[in-house]
């Protein structure tokens, strides 16, 4: 029997939920942690998996113009990946990037495999956006924008990743 997962809208009182279950994944560096501040900041964008009142997931959307969003910070417990978790998150998370009219969807993964089941292309030429947009975005604080554009004060942060996108 397969087990009933919830995914809802994210709650203040689930930060501490989020950042449990990034840090194993930021300790193996697949993840980059934040400041419990800069998950209060976008929680509006966090989803929620949660099987009998348990946490057992979460993921983000954030957009970044008009027809670009970034699915960041997915995180599965490990007791629960390979379950579907993860696949339900996505897809929830696609469905609110359609919801919103966005037409792209980025990400920035370790998973490869992962994010092509569900879509994803590895980005064939990394100017994903003109240079007019470009610009503007440059103007953001947000360091997965930052990553988005390949700067170079967050390769730390992005190396060994790939670059990946879907079309909606």
């Amino acid at each position: 029997m397969t087990p009933v997962i919830n995914i809802r809208p994210a709650r203040t009182s689930d930060v501490p939920a989020i950042k449990a279950l990034v840090a194993p994944l930021a300790d193996q560096r697949i993840l980059v942690a934040k400041e419990t501040v800069a998950y209060y900041e976008s929680l509006q964008e966090f989803r929620i998996a949660e099987h009998d009142g348990d946490v057992i997931g979460c993921g983000a959307l954030h957009v970044m113009w008009e027809d670009l969003a970034e699915i960041r910070t997915l995180a599965t417990s490990s007791a629960w990946r390979g379950r579907g978790v993860g696949h339900a998150l996505a897809e929830e998370l696609l469905d609110a990037a359609g919801e919103l009219g966005v037409s792209r969807v980025f990400c920035l993964t370790f998973e490869v495999d992962f994010f092509a089941r569900h879509g994803f292309t590895v980005m064939a030429q990394q100017e994903a956006v003109g240079p007019g947009v470009y610009s503007e975005l440059l103007r953001s604080q947000d360091e997965g924008v930052a990553e988005f554009l390949d700067l170079a004060r967050v390769k730390p942060n992005t190396l060994g990743n790939t670059r990946m996108i879907r079309m909606l």
